[in-house]
């Protein structure tokens, strides 16, 4: 029965990532760049509307990885992971829902609404990392991982499917036009997200603590535990030099993802074609990422993220120069080809330069700069498309995250980072 009860945990654990992925793909990546440009942006010039979209995702992320680590810490000594996880939840969902409400031209309520939507979605997957120790033995967590991950990528994928049929052929769905498609589109997720959250609200359980503190201790208690962490990773100093340059490369790769359409419809390219693309990367995705895995071991796991941030910056130049949607379709490939694999050799790398005893504090910071990432990126991109007019020299100003996220990763002493761990200190 223990071992019944076990497993539902599991796959309670692993579908959050199938309902949440629904709002990475059709409303981040996909829908929102789209009807921000096209609808409440409508009249506006290309670069501003650029700029806005920029600012409404580094301000997101900006919160969110402010206020991640003391309210992480907070739900540590508190006991309420779950709980906390099911508040963000909820506020993605309702402002995904109320995306579908806001009229065309005001764009002011729609970055609001997006920003909201963006903090309740990484807000949550804060807590949902911090749940897989309790669901899932160590021996076993790698295995519970990657499931979460694969379901993530088939279940935003299915939906963002249906949600691209939905705006290709409205009629099908007894909608008006395209306009009404995407809005539905929009309580789609919503709804996507509600009902694959149920299992994990029923079936995950969260061991509580023997005494639970006040919410005043546990502020106290939750910021001596951050300045604690922060101290951990200064006294690790191979570990250190790889967060920051972790932070800049990740950034830029989640500026591509999340800026991509919006510059291809800046450079006039039909937004289905776009849309389109950013399936061919969500399925190329999971199959790539195992043979990076792969690639990790055979030429060493430093050399192989350079593989792969070396094509980031190919797909980067290209990007400036290209005129045709084919080119966007191949650059769609090469980014599926390379995005988890530099997520999942940055965690390994990550692993050998740390102490098994503080894993989980430090693999909290590393996560909340991996989830949160693109804070430099979608503001550098704007503002640089506002000042010089061109969506070109924009993509181009990515580049320097890629650029200082290498030349700090050659920086990191690996041998000496593991004979530090090793030696226990």
């Amino acid at each position: 029965m223990a071992s019944h009860s076990h497993q539902r945990g599991i796959y309670g654990w692993a579908l959050y990532d199938w309902a949440n992925s629904a709002f990475s793909t059709t409303v981040m990546a996909g829908f929102f760049p789209v009807f921000f440009k096209q609808v409440w942006n409508a009249g506006e010039p290309v670069a501003l509307s650029t700029f806005r979209l920029g600012l409404a995702n580094s301000l997101a992320s900006l919160v969110v990885m402010l206020a991640a680590p003391l309210i992480g810490a907070m739900a540590d000594q508190l006991g309420y992971r779950k709980g906390a996880l099911l508040i963000f939840a909820a506020l993605g969902i309702l402002m995904t829902g109320a995306l579908a409400w806001i009229q065309a031209g005001h764009w002011e309520l729609a970055a609001l609404t997006y920003a909201l939507a963006v903090i309740g979605f990484s807000g949550s997957n804060l807590f949902y990392d911090a749940l897989l120790v309790y669901i899932a033995p160590l021996r076993d967590s790698d295995r519970v991982s990657a499931l979460g991950f694969a379901l993530g990528y088939l279940g935003g994928g299915l939906l963002f499917s249906l949600n691209l049929v939905m705006a290709w052929q409205p009629e099908w769905f007894g909608l008006a036009d395209r306009d009404a498609a995407v809005r539905a589109a929009f309580l789609s997720v919503a709804v996507w997200w509600v009902v694959f959250s149920l299992p994990l609200l029923l079936w995950v359980h969260e061991p509580q603590p023997p005494s639970r503190p006040t919410w005043g201790a546990s502020l106290s208690r939750g910021g001596r535990q951050l300045v604690r962490t922060l101290r951990e990773i200064r006294a690790l100093p191979e570990a250190f030099i790889f967060l920051l340059a972790y932070w800049f490369y990740i950034d830029g790769v989640g500026t591509i993802i999340r800026m991509a359409v919006d510059y291809g419809l800046s450079l006039g390219f039909p937004d289905t074609s776009l849309v389109t693309a950013l399936l061919i990367t969500q399925f190329v995705g999971f199959p790539a990422t195992l043979v990076f895995g792969r690639l990790g071991g055979l030429m060493g796991t430093r050399n192989a993220i350079y593989l792969a941030l070396g094509l980031y910056m190919l797909i980067t130049l290209w990007g400036a120069f290209m005129s045709a949607v084919w080119e966007f379709y191949l650059l769609a490939t090469a980014v599926g080809l390379v995005q988890g694999g530099v997520q999942a050799l940055s965690r390994s790398l990550f692993a050998r330069l740390i102490p098994l005893r503080q894993s989980a504090e430090l693999f909290g910071f590393y996560n909340m700069l991996g989830k949160f990432a693109a804070v430099l990126g979608p503001l550098l991109m704007g503002t640089v498309v506002l000042v010089t007019g061109s969506p070109r020299v924009g993509i181009v100003s990515v580049l320097l995250l890629f650029g200082i996220g290498v030349w700090l990763l050659s920086r990191v002493d690996i041998e000496r980072g593991e004979q530090r761990v090793n030696a226990g200190t």
